[in-house]
């Protein structure tokens, strides 16, 4: 797999008819080779789409298409996420004062050397602290 894609970069994709060009890179990349999500991803992507339509910003049809779409994607369950919950990305989060749920990607990345998906700027920060390469 190519690099870690977090909630932030999957749902500027979902909500935006005209990604922007690098979004729209990153699920090219994510297209031809896959990518890693944290075990909290399924949660976090079901979570912000069932908000928005509690919210009335998009329609229950816009959420099942979007979880569909997204479903259809190679992207690869990291099942590590909870055992290093209490370890590896505690400490990142308290490190970098992350949130627990953006410091499992961080360590997913660290963890399989790979390249991180975010749009979200404390969890860019803290990956470019640690060396991580951005895609975005």
């Amino acid at each position: 797999m190519s690099f870690v894609l977090d909630t932030s970069t999957a749902l500027a994709w979902a909500y935006s008819d005209k990604p922007t060009h690098a979004v729209t890179q990153v699920f090219d990349r994510l297209a031809q080779s896959g990518a890693w999500v944290s075990g909290l991803w399924h949660l976090e992507i079901a979570n912000v789409l069932e908000m928005g339509v509690r919210r009335k910003r998009h329609s229950a049809q816009f959420r099942d298409a979007t979880l569909a779409d997204l479903a259809q994607l190679p992207i690869d369950v990291d099942g590590e996420t909870d055992h290093q919950a209490w370890g590896a990305a505690l400490r990142l989060a308290i490190c970098h004062e992350l949130t627990l749920y953006d410091a499992a990607y961080l360590e997913l990345a660290l963890r399989r050397n790979l390249p991180l998906a975010t749009l979200d700027a404390d969890l860019r920060r803290a990956a470019c602290t640690e060396k991580v390469k951005m895609l975005l």
